[in-house]
């Protein structure tokens, strides 16, 4: 039986892995003031109207221990055109981290490292509200102030807890890969309940839509299972990349981890990848006949990536069940190659599909469809079920591989996976996938011993 003693031991046992000691935040403070003073010195070498600000999790004190993130931000003047700005931007980065280098997201930011922390010098517009925004970073220097203004060191531990254990159940992180929940939002929805347990105790409750408003603003609407309005942007909902079934995996964990109290939903639980034989021995066990689609993905990084990815594969399923098979599951993934991964519950049809016409008494349409098929000796029909011609006629693919090979620029591909994959690729069909499990041994895993 669960007691309260036990959930005070283990969140006391999370709280000595997850706040940092008291060196850690000495070396931090350290690091960002020497990383300002670097930064203030290159701007004044320029010239330019512009300041630093340190942002983030380090700033806010919600980092969790052993995470060495330090977030820059340098704030131009809102009149710079945007080429200067990116310019300036990566001159300053590039004079403090002379070893950084340059990475891309709305604009060029300079990352590099500095006494073991890694760093982020990103240039944004000192705009006047978050409403006023010229790129999508604009917004994260009113982010840290309104969280600077309402977080105390007892919420920020909540936060550290409560980003461990979305880290736990594999649902931390913004990116367009994982669709789970941002920094930012593990903060707004602690302030909005209150503290570790009780965001847990509410999260256990929600039936989507859930909305929160944190400010009030009460103006916008999201078609999205979760909305938090951003309390500095009311047309911004901060939830609007977590996907639906993140939204579910943290209802499920939020009761799993109430009712059972254990240190190991905060620790990320990494299947042992399946190797060639498993793999094969899984394939024989289910009586599904999975298809994967392997290919050299276009050069995109993951926020790009995965959209495509996930069009495509949509489109993929889509095509198939239109075929007559009949789609039981799906994934895909990439890493130096990309796959398209269709497990198919029906992947063969027989050599003739059943065609329904127009009714009889449609007269027009009826004398088009029985004309055209009474002179195609090659069906069956046309003959009258009910009120309709309907005909027996070949089926162009009788198989989920010889669709896949053969009409898969038919489906509705992603603007650039179908050129990837007119470069190439290939299609494995049941057993075959086990060609994967070098390289995609945990996915398999992940894929054939599914968990919330």
């Amino acid at each position: 039986m669960t007691t309260g003693r036990d959930l005070e031991r283990v969140l006391e046992a999370v709280g000595d892995r997850v706040d940092p000691d008291r060196a850690e935040r000495t070396a931090l403070t350290e690091t960002v003031g020497i990383l300002i003073e670097r930064t203030e010195d290159a701007i004044q070498d320029r010239d330019v109207d512009a300041d630093v600000l340190h942002v983030g999790s380090t700033a806010r004190g919600t980092w969790v221990s052993g995470d060495r993130d330090i977030d820059l931000f340098v704030r131009f003047d809102p009149d710079l055109e945007r080429e200067a700005l990116e310019r300036y931007g990566l001159d300053i980065g590039r004079e403090v981290l002379p070893d950084g280098h340059t990475e891309y997201a709305e604009h060029p930011y300079v990352k590099g490292e500095w006494d073991g922390f890694a760093v982020d010098l990103v240039p944004c517009y000192a705009v006047e509200d978050a409403t006023a925004i010229q790129s999508a970073v604009d917004r994260t220097p009113f982010h840290n102030a309104y969280l600077e203004d309402r977080l105390d060191e007892s919420t920020a531990a909540a936060v550290r807890r409560f980003k461990q254990f979305l880290t736990g159940i594999g649902v931390y992180g913004s990116d367009l890969r994982t669709q789970g929940y941002s920094g930012y939002i593990t903060e707004l929805l602690v302030l909005e309940y209150g503290g570790f347990v009780p965001t847990l105790e509410e999260i256990r409750t929600w039936s989507p839509p859930v909305r929160l408003d944190p400010e009030d603003h009460g103006t916008a609407t999201f078609d999205d299972p979760l909305v938090v309005i951003d309390p500095t942007d009311p047309e911004r909902n901060v939830a609007a990349v977590i996907s639906e079934a993140n939204v579910a995996r943290l209802v499920h964990y939020a009761r799993a981890f109430l009712d059972g109290p254990d240190e190991a939903f905060f620790e990320p639980a990494e299947p042992e990848p399946m190797d060639e034989a498993g793999v094969e021995e899984a394939v024989e066990d289910r009586g599904t006949t999975p298809i994967a689609v392997t290919f050299d993905p276009p050069g995109l990084v993951d926020d790009q990536l995965y959209p495509q990815l996930r069009r495509s594969l949509a489109g993929l399923e889509r095509g198939l069940e239109k075929a007559g098979f009949e789609v039981l599951r799906s994934a895909t993934w990439a890493k130096d190659r990309a796959v398209l991964f269709v497990d198919l519950a029906v992947a063969e049809r027989p050599a003739i599909e059943r065609h329904e016409g127009p009714p009889v008494y449609a007269q027009d349409h009826a004398k088009r469809f029985y004309d055209t098929y009474a002179a195609d000796s090659k069906v069956a029909g046309p003959f009258i079920e009910a009120d309709r011609y309907v005909v027996e006629r070949q089926r162009a693919v009788t198989t989920a591989k010889e669709f896949t090979e053969e009409r898969l620029f038919d489906v509705a591909l992603g603007a650039q996976i179908e050129p990837a994959l007119k470069e190439g690729y290939t299609v494995l069909s049941g057993s075959e996938i086990a060609a994967l499990a070098p390289e995609f041994g945990p996915e398999l895993a992940a894929y054939f011993d599914p968990r919330p």
